[in-house]
């Protein structure tokens, strides 16, 4: 784990793209995304059908090494409302345990919804939110453009790109924003298993994160944090 500082608080980066904030002993989640391969299945892409087993595991694993007592996912927990009810009994009993043994906040994404109101996560256990707010920090999906408080939300599955030895590797990463009037924003990496990404400097990532002074590519490297900056402001 690597530590992090944001908006006068402490936090580390897991190895799974996880963030725990050890003052509230809360584990950070986004784009779980589960129940994504039986969706493609059920339109005729088939791929191996146990992404929510792994995904589910670095949850648990996540717990065990931080020691979380809370447990925030930042939207996009299911692929599609219907998800929950496809889980299998082996990943449904791993969620059921999980939601029991900590305190679990379920904040809402665009993928959990339905169009008639149901939530992929009515019978998950633990509680459902459209965000939080915890410490001074905003907790939602997507980030707010104009948010000049403290924030923190997924949704864009930032990647960055890097040219390492000849070879072209992308890596997830977090994305934050500085800016002069504001505490900071941050923009967690997708923790699902069959979670693609988007660019750290697209332009739908550096509109949302506005307005801002610096955008920067966080990743942890050696067990340090390496910055790359992907937007600065004209001087």
């Amino acid at each position: 784990m690597v530590p992090l500082s944001f908006a006068a608080q402490e936090f580390t980066l897991t190895r799974g793209n996880a963030l725990y904030w050890p003052r509230e002993r809360a584990l950070l989640v986004a784009d779980l995304h589960l129940e994504k391969g039986s969706f493609f299945a059920g339109h005729g892409q088939f791929i191996p059908p146990y992404d929510s087993r792994e995904t589910l595991e670095r949850v648990a694993l996540a717990i065990r090494e931080t020691g979380a007592r809370r447990v925030i996912t930042l939207g996009d927990n299911f692929h599609d409302a219907d998800g929950a009810a496809r889980l299998e009994p082996h990943a449904c009993g791993m969620l059921a345990a999980l939601t029991r043994a900590v305190d679990w906040v379920w904040i809402t994404g665009n993928h959990d919804l339905a169009k008639d109101g149901r939530r992929a996560e009515t019978e998950c256990g633990g509680v459902q939110l459209e965000e939080l707010e915890v410490g001074g920090i905003m907790l939602r999906h997507q980030a707010r453009r104009g948010e000049l408080r403290a924030e923190i939300s997924g949704h864009y599955h930032p990647r960055l790109q890097l040219m390492l030895r000849q070879r072209r590797i992308r890596r997830a990463c977090t994305v934050i924003s500085t800016h002069r009037q504001g505490s900071g924003r941050m923009i967690l990496p997708a923790f699902g298993a069959y979670t693609g990404g988007m660019d750290a400097g697209d332009p739908a990532i550096l509109r949302a994160l506005q307005p801002a002074s610096r955008i920067d590519a966080v990743v942890p490297a050696a067990g340090r944090l390496a910055r790359i900056p992907v937007w600065q402001e004209a001087a």
